[in-house]
């Protein structure tokens, strides 16, 4: 992630659109090109139907649009009674998982701190991987649970898919890429390793299990580039495009270190659930806990509607770098998840690897969910509820992992 200071703007603005244009694609297109002086206005509707990729616009299933905007146009908006909201569209970018220096740093931060607990008092880790299952899934109860997420839908919007990764082979996959000039196959990483742990196989050849909802059919949307960063038009045109497939849970692995709550993310997070898409996003990596910071969950996973990812390792204790809660409204962690060593899938010729973050543990979440929503039906708000209801309570504060750890239906 980036620091707040860092954070980098694109020059464009998010038109954040009243209830009244919600879903009415003539209406809302009239309002920006009123308020933007675009002739044409491209919509997410338009993509559907176009041949070749289209660049919308406007996302009629979120009710927003991204605009170039001029002074006076921007001060227009601001005060028109059509508009929620206006704010700088920014560049998010995938949390944690990438081989930059900075994540490398990170990476050997978290596992010294790690190793000084485990040498410590503290006893030895609780859960290790052996050759049927990762840690992360016996710890979640995974492995336990009769549901395979079969009837449920998954979107996972990230760096893409290896496409013609053996773990993925016949299975319902619908990919797209919102990147422009780049297709929906991940050469990153960081997505294929994602949707291993949300909805990869139950037998992966002669390799551990890791993948949770492994009936789920699958939604790929390539949001981030194959730098690993994407921007806010991006990843909103993907959200439209999850809601309108059907997605019960949509996973986000991504984000920037901005406290402030975005306007768009939040009223994107709220029309999602009522329309029974619920989104998981992962709560940041930019704590440095063995140094004394504990970070903050940057957006969009400190929108209240979005539910906030944090990672724990092993031993079920915090992650180094996993953000803790801010007094911002929404600024809290709702839920944790295996973060540190977690083994999944990764495009070939690799195959598979092992990275630690908290874009890990929110897969782990997402995938959980879809066991959740084909057990008992539930989708949005509800499924929210049930996924808190269930989490296992952890002697750890609450500001670092919400209501505890995620747990799978029981047999």
């Amino acid at each position: 992630m980036v620091g707040a200071r860092d954070v980098e703007l694109t020059g464009r603005f998010l038109l954040v659109l009243n209830e009244d244009l919600l879903g009415d694609d003539d209406a809302a297109r009239a309002a920006v090109q009123e308020l933007s002086g675009v002739e044409r206005v491209m919509s997410t509707r338009d993509a559907e139907r176009a041949a070749a990729p289209v660049r919308p616009t406007l996302f009629t299933e979120l009710g927003m649009a991204v605009a170039d905007l001029s002074p006076q146009q921007l001060g227009a908006a601001r005060a028109d009674r059509r508009v929620l909201g206006v704010e700088p569209e920014r560049v998010q970018r995938a949390i944690g998982g990438s081989l930059s220096e900075e994540y490398l740093r990170g990476f050997r931060d978290a596992a010294q701190f790690l190793h000084a607990r485990l040498s410590g008092p503290v006893g030895t880790a609780q859960f290790g991987d052996t050759g049927e299952l990762t840690w992360g899934l016996q710890a979640t109860g995974v492995a336990d649970s009769p549901e395979t997420g079969a009837g449920v839908t998954i979107a996972v919007l990230d760096t893409g898919l290896d496409l013609g990764h053996p773990d993925f082979a016949g299975r319902d996959i619908e990919a797209r890429s919102f990147v422009e000039g780049q297709t929906a196959d991940d050469v990153q990483g960081h997505g294929t390793h994602v949707a291993g742990t949300a909805c990869g196989p139950l037998a992966p050849g002669a390799r551990r299990r890791y993948g949770i909802a492994h009936e789920a059919r699958i939604l790929v949307g390539k949001v981030l580039g194959d730098d690993g960063s994407g921007t806010d038009a991006d990843i909103l045109a993907g959200m439209s495009w999850a809601i309108s497939a059907g997605a019960q849970v949509i996973s986000m692995s991504l984000g920037a270190d901005v406290r402030e709550v975005s306007t768009a993310y939040e009223t994107a997070g709220r029309r999602a659930l009522i329309a029974g898409s619920l989104v998981v996003a992962a709560a940041g990596n930019n704590a440095r806990r063995g140094a004394g910071d504990p970070g903050f969950v940057g957006v969009p996973a400190n929108s209240p509607s979005i539910m906030a990812v944090a990672a724990v390792d092993s031993a079920l204790g915090i992650a180094d770098f996993s953000a803790a809660s801010t007094t911002v409204e929404g600024g809290q962690v709702d839920i944790a998840g295996p973060g540190v060593d977690v083994y999944s899938s990764w495009p070939a010729p690799r195959g598979t690897n092992t990275i630690s973050g908290t874009s890990m543990a929110t897969p782990h979440v997402a995938g959980i969910a879809a066991l959740w929503s084909q057990r008992t039906g539930a989708t949005g708000r509800d499924l929210w509820t049930q996924l808190v209801q269930a989490a296992q309570r952890l002697p750890l504060p609450a500001s670092d992992v919400g209501s505890g750890l995620v747990r799978a239906p029981g047999a």
